[in-house]
């Protein structure tokens, strides 16, 4: 073997890491969310997901989970590792109380039995708002909560279909048909500011920045203000409410599986509404 001079062997390291960095950068760009949610960590969060007792078993795979975040490239890509991490625990968070089979002596906790159902049982409503003329209900159509966020009413399932490309109005029955349309549904709504309400994504990474309303509203950032925006007009500003300690208790768990602290302002119950 032909010796190689000091100099040559610090430019040939150098370009090695390089590339190496310059690779491992194009991973994360490429798949920001499977470099930080494997498969088995996937099973670890919904540990019963695909029981019997769940009817939405087999339905939100993991490989649809993924297939739907590459629609969404800022999603879990913001900020900081630990950023990127709290923000999957924050919006995993939400979508497991909104699909939750959990009860408070169920094996392994209620915290995981997150993703057991796909559509809402029992509406006591269609969720039409005909007063909506932009986004106007389709004749016997029910605007019921489906998907992972539960997508409800006809403006919801309007604007998420001309976003993703499907007749939501027509068709709301396709996002609990489709796993990979459902998870686009919740990704849509956590990435899509709806004035005067921030996206769930700005305030968990940190961008979003407190208007004058939200402090005279007690409005703070963090995982309560997620809360708000979700669901903020039956669960915010009315103190301890068990729905959104639920929702809590999810967080918890999954900031703990990712190692990473929940941040300040987890509830909402001193909040008003948006």
């Amino acid at each position: 073997m032909a010796a190689v001079s000091f100099s040559s062997a610090v430019f040939l390291f150098s370009l090695t890491t390089i590339f190496l960095v310059s690779i491992s950068s194009w991973e994360a760009e490429a798949h920001p969310v499977s470099t930080l949610v494997k498969k088995n960590l996937y099973k670890i969060l919904f540990l019963h997901k695909d029981d019997k007792a769940c009817p939405a078993n087999n339905f939100y795979t993991y490989k649809s989970f993924i297939k739907a975040t590459k629609s969404f490239p800022a999603f879990a890509n913001t900020g900081s590792v630990a950023t990127r991490k709290r923000e999957i625990a924050a919006f995993l968070a939400q979508i497991s109380h909104e699909t939750t089979g959990g009860w408070a002596t169920a094996p392994d906790g209620p915290y995981s039995w997150g993703l057991c159902y796909k559509e809402e049982i029992s509406p006591g409503s269609n969720y039409c708002d005909d007063t909506d003329k932009e986004w106007p209900c389709y004749p016997g159509k029910s605007y019921k909560g489906r998907g992972p966020v539960q997508l409800s009413w006809n403006y919801n399932y309007g604007q998420a279909g001309k976003a993703l490309g499907f007749d939501g109005l027509r068709n709301p029955e396709l996002v609990a048909n489709n796993s990979i349309l459902a998870f686009k549904t919740a990704l849509w709504f956590w990435m899509t500011e709806q004035k005067p309400k921030p996206s769930c994504h700005d305030v968990m990474v940190g961008r979003y920045v407190l208007t004058e309303a939200d402090v005279a509203a007690n409005r703070t950032a963090g995982f309560g203000m997620v809360t708000n925006i979700i669901n903020g007009n039956l669960e915010c500003g009315i103190g301890s409410d068990a729905r959104v300690n639920d929702r809590i208790g999810y967080f918890k768990r999954y900031a703990s599986v990712f190692s990473v602290q929940t941040g300040p302002s987890l509830d909402c119950g001193n909040q008003k509404p948006f």
